[in-house]
């Protein structure tokens, strides 16, 4: 399968990306639009969650994904509960999947499972407890989360830097990728890529 490169230059402002489904974890009005943003790492247009919800959460419709990578540029621009953006793959369904994100408020970087919509921080790879890595995350500006997965072992990426891995067997067959946000984070998501290995 050739990499997916996927741009929303070809898709109207003002409603959900074409191909994708924007739905939830928890409760809330998650709201999930394509705009216009001249900063775009891609074009000029991205895709921005500016809903209020527990975990608002848009996935691929088409991608079923057993191992493989997925990555996407953000820009954190608002959020006084949180400023978060993250990646989401072997989705089950909304309340069922993995997830790497950043939060921007936190200045952090952790890989979580949902399971039932229950939400749980993974121990890292030769470390035993801890809440995922300290990194900075300045709001306002464009980063990069990246993610490859192949069996159990997960190795995560911040702006093209390997943080840590992370073994779990929670969720072994294939799902769906998707983008991620937290509370009342504001967050701009373009350069969407993501394969699979065979």
């Amino acid at each position: 399968m050739p990499n997916h490169a996927i741009s929303f230059e070809s898709n109207p402002t003002g409603v959900a990306p074409q191909g994708w489904t924007a739905t939830l974890t928890g409760t809330g009005n998650p709201h999930w639009t394509v705009e216009r943003d001249d900063t775009a790492p891609s074009g000029t247009k991205v895709v921005r969650q500016s809903g209020r919800a527990t975990f608002p959460l848009l996935l691929k419709d088409d991608s079923s994904i057993k191992e493989g990578f997925v990555e996407v540029k953000f820009k954190a621009l608002a959020g006084a509960q949180d400023r978060a953006a993250g990646v989401v793959w072997r989705a089950r369904d909304a309340n069922n999947y993995y997830v790497v994100r950043a939060n921007a408020l936190e200045d952090n970087f952790v890989l979580y499972k949902t399971v039932n919509g229950v939400r749980s921080a993974l121990d890292i790879v030769g470390r035993n407890g801890g809440y995922g890595v300290s990194v900075p995350v300045p709001a306002n500006i464009w980063h990069s989360i990246r993610v490859d997965f192949k069996a159990t072992r997960f190795t995560a990426w911040f702006n093209g830097r390997q943080m840590f891995e992370v073994e779990d067997s929670t969720f072994a067959g294939a799902g769906k990728i998707g983008l991620w946000t937290k509370a009342d984070s504001v967050t701009l998501f373009d350069a969407v890529s993501y394969d699979e290995t065979t």
